[in-house]
């Protein structure tokens, strides 16, 4: 029996809040209506038009992103623009579209915390706890034994999806690594912050230039972590299996599916 859009949206809220989202967010439902009908949903990280026509051809009622397909302003929804022609065809094909952002990251068992928990960490805590202490952006943890960084690198492109960027580390190959910091995501923000500067480690993605020169700078003086760059699709992809098995223990009579389209931006790397 098919459920409401609403009785989905409520088990979503009841998963991740929508009050732990940061102010800049823009999650939650971004097109249908909460009386239509549900039976089958496809989760994404990335609302394409590779993972729309996905949810398309297998009759999905509600694509569930992670990223907001609207996050910063637009001012048209044309259909000869990317935006506006993803909106047009899902609204068309009777699919709803709904994004869990960073209200899904903050959780214990959301973005950071998943890959934490891969990479077997133990004592873990938010990077930047929220008001209650136990959720927040990112994760810190200890390995369960020591292991060099080169070896924790290549764990870590075993746990993740391959991508064409791969896994980029700065830091000494054979250095040994106890404690990690992580942030599934965008997270060179959190360079400066204790928990990432007391790690052995800082796993994230999107790390730009300067910061990341800066920390690595300041990590030769004897005062940072190692870095891991990954990719931004990959860390965040993992949280899929764990949000649909979730989905389905609130929502039995619920279809839900896991895209395994790769919607990181970058198709092949050219090397010297």
């Amino acid at each position: 029996m098919p459920y409401s859009l609403r009785e989905v949206s409520d088990v979503i809220e009841s998963l991740w809040p929508i009050a732990g989202a940061e102010g800049w967010d823009a999650s939650g439902l971004i097109a249908g209506h909460p009386d239509d009908s549900v039976s089958r949903v496809l989760l994404a990280v990335d609302a394409v038009a590779d993972t729309a026509s996905e949810a398309l051809d297998i009759g999905a009622d509600l694509l569930l992103v992670h990223h907001p397909l609207l996050l910063r302003g637009v001012t048209t929804v044309a259909a000869d623009r990317y935006k506006g022609s993803i909106l047009t065809r899902l609204i068309r094909g009777n699919c709803a579209l709904l994004a869990a952002h960073t209200n899904a990251d903050v959780v214990s068992d959301g973005t950071s915390g998943v890959l934490a928990t891969l990479l077997g960490l133990t004592n873990i805590t938010p990077l930047v706890p929220s008001a209650d202490g136990e959720t927040g952006i990112g994760r810190a943890g200890r390995l369960p034994e020591p292991r060099t960084l080169g070896h924790l690198a290549h764990s870590l492109a075993k746990i993740l999806p391959a991508t064409a960027t791969g896994i980029r580390v700065s830091g000494d190959y054979d250095s040994i690594i106890e404690s990690v910091a992580l942030c599934g995501g965008a997270g060179d923000s959190l360079l400066s912050t204790d928990a990432v500067t007391r790690a052995d480690v800082y796993v994230t993605s999107d790390l730009r230039h300067h910061p990341a020169s800066e920390a690595r700078e300041q990590a030769g003086l004897g005062h940072g972590p190692a870095l891991i760059d990954v990719s931004h699709w990959a860390s965040e992809w993992l949280w899929l299996d764990v949000a649909a098995a979730q989905l389905r223990e609130r929502l039995p009579d619920l279809t839900v599916q896991v895209s395994d389209i790769r919607t990181d931006p970058w198709d092949f790397v050219v090397t010297q």
